[in-house]
């Protein structure tokens, strides 16, 4: 996975590429694996680092979406439950099964969960997890001992899935790049090449060296997420944003191996408090957003929000102090013709259009089912095109790493460029962290600046610069 080989190819190439995609996150990475694996010349690039946004910023859940079955989008649940299976069989070092109990306040709740949930196990099938099952006050205390006891009936258990978000995307990448894909982060996508009223490539530009080129591509895929309407450039919108945030938190505040659920909290959301690694997140909100960052910021209102939560359910509120970061992802929901109200009811479901210059949009769905996504688009642009290819062969591909755990590693075998991309996504020390994260951050550049050849100088802007960015992941 070498950055100057992937721009020299994608610049150089005397034959365009079957397939450029445009959006290094878990949808893109997909497509660029699934259709590299099918033989296909393709080529990735990704204006940031690869899951520098959404993919990034999630739950940290592979599930199949119990709340969905309330909405009567089982066909979406089932998928997504396939999803999960071939997750945890093609990526077992980063995704495991994980069990979480639904506290029971009222009696009346019990059956009306407890079916839903049945009818999860069945639409799982053969790739199911653990049982769903009934627990009495002892057990559910036993699983959930900082739960609220006012009032505590007892509680529903399941199972579900639970991964690294970002590590699965550089391991896409990584896994890609073994079977030819050709990526590259910080290369911006400046806009389309068109022949004849077709797309034949995009216009890109090295975001370290300032450099500008085209690339040549029979079929542009665009796979930016929250920024797909931008790459359309005037075509009627596709997507509304939806803002989720997060609090992390001390293991102390859900000391057990069970994640807590709420099944409705009152924003309509599902409210998760989920341990992960060595603390505890709790989330997530649903606030619909006007603007597309790349760096979006927990609102006020989300914090106390999920603070509010969090002491309703978990016994206490938490101290400033304690909180070890706040963060915040924007989803892309594909927007319905005439859509208002909240986005909490807006379909999860994705979609894929090819507009009359040949440009093949993708967005929406969720990070469970980016591998279907990934293999319906590429069997509608193998069928569109009339190309010969292979049938999919990503359902049982097992997804590899590249095994750096340095940061000159990270910088040699998975293309880390910044400070940022250690501390943030080759590992998730910005995640657990961001106060530690800061102080870690001059270190980590003088373990990068061999490796990019870079001085003294460079690494103290690179600790500023990501200081900068952690101070936004820090409750003021």
């Amino acid at each position: 996975m070498n950055r100057e080989e992937s721009l020299q190819r994608m610049r150089a190439g005397k034959e365009p590429l079957d397939i450029l995609v445009v959006g290094g996150g878990a949808t893109g990475m997909g497509v660029a694996l699934d259709a590299a694996e099918r033989g296909l010349s393709v080529g990735l690039v990704e204006q940031s680092d690869f899951a520098k946004g959404t993919s990034s910023r999630s739950t940290k859940l592979v599930h199949g979406g119990v709340r969905y079955l309330k909405q009567g989008d089982v066909a979406m649940v089932r998928e997504a439950l396939r999803e999960r299976g071939r997750l945890l069989r093609n990526a077992p070092h980063l995704v495991r099964e994980l069990g979480f109990v639904i506290p029971i306040y009222r009696w009346f709740d019990a059956p009306f969960y407890g079916i839903g949930l049945k009818l999860y196990d069945f639409l799982a099938g053969k790739l199911g997890m653990g049982r769903t099952r009934w627990l009495n006050l002892e057990k559910t205390l036993e699983a959930l001992p900082t739960a609220s006891r006012e009032g505590l009936k007892g509680g529903i258990y399941y199972a579900d899935g639970q991964f690294d978000d970002a590590r699965l995307v550089i391991d896409l990448a990584w896994t890609a790049s073994l079977r030819g894909a050709k990526v590259a982060n910080y290369v911006r996508c400046l806009g389309l090449v068109e022949e004849a009223g077709r797309v034949v490539g995009a216009k890109v530009r090295d975001e370290e060296l300032g450099e500008e080129f085209e690339v040549r591509a029979k079929v542009v895929v665009n796979a930016t997420g929250i920024f797909v309407d931008e790459l359309r450039d005037g075509k009627e919108e596709m997507v509304t944003v939806s803002q989720g945030a997060h609090l992390v938190l001390p293991r102390e505040f859900l000391p057990g191996e069970q994640a807590l659920m709420v099944p409705k909290t009152s924003d309509g959301r599902v409210l998760f408090a989920v341990p992960w690694k060595e603390v505890v997140l709790v989330g997530t909100t649903d606030t619909p957003r006007d603007e597309k960052l790349l760096e979006p910021r927990p609102l006020d209102e989300e914090l106390k929000f999920i603070l509010d939560h969090t002491e309703q359910y978990l016994g206490r509120r938490p101290k400033e102090e304690e909180i070890r970061s706040v963060y915040a992802g924007l989803r892309p929901l594909v927007r319905p013709p005439n859509s208002q109200g909240k986005t909490s009811s807006l379909s999860r479901s994705h979609t894929i259009v090819r507009d009359e210059n040949g440009l093949v949009t993708i967005t929406g769905g969720k990070w469970t089912t980016y591998r279907q996504m990934a293999e319906e688009l590429v069997d509608r642009v193998i069928e569109a095109e009339g190309w010969q290819s292979q049938a999919c062969g990503t359902q049982d591909l097992q997804i590899e790493t590249s095994g750096a755990k340095t940061p000159g590693q990270f910088v040699e075998l998975e293309m880390a460029r910044r400070v940022e991309d250690v501390l943030a996504r080759r590992t998730r020390r910005l995640v657990e962290d961001a106060r530690g994260a800061m102080k870690d951050a001059k270190s980590i550049g003088e373990g990068m600046a061999e490796s990019l050849s870079k001085d003294a100088a460079w690494v103290e802007a690179q600790a500023g610069e990501f200081v900068e960015v952690a101070e936004g992941w820090v409750l003021s």
